[in-house]
């Protein structure tokens, strides 16, 4: 049951990073709405490829990724010690837009529905002046 153990080390790795993200002091990493999109661990646990995104866009992301690849000795020395790990696989951080994506998708819906007329009921023709029906 090697799968069930991966994807568990995986949640547990994503759930850490998010946290220890919030402690990093970089500016880079610090003054930006960023988000762990996705984990992927390779089945050796050696490496750990994660896939961050911003809000301010694409341009934002890859200034957080550099930030966090200067820092990656530190996030991975915080998520060795929050995590038992026999060994702590090395961070590979990729940029992606992801959240921009889906915030552009959200905003085409919204802007469908506001184009869409309101559905006015048609009153029944068939009706007798008394309110029965034929």
């Amino acid at each position: 049951m090697a799968g069930h153990k991966l994807g568990r080390i995986t949640e547990d790795v994503k759930r850490e990073l998010t946290a220890i993200l919030r402690e990093v002091k970089d500016p880079r990493v610090k003054d930006c709405f960023l988000s762990v999109v996705r984990v992927e661990v390779t089945n050796d646990l050696s490496y750990c490829t994660v896939y961050v995104s911003t809000m301010e866009g694409m341009d934002r992301t890859k200034v957080a990724v550099t930030g966090l690849k200067s820092a990656a000795g530190y996030i991975r020395h915080e998520l060795g010690r929050m995590l038992s790990l026999r060994h702590v696989p090395e961070l590979i951080f990729k940029a992606t837009d992801s959240i921009e994506y889906g915030a552009n998708i959200s905003r085409m819906l919204q802007d469908l529905e506001k184009k869409e007329p309101e559905a006015v009921p048609e009153e029944d023709s068939e009706e007798n002046g008394d309110g029965s029906r034929c």
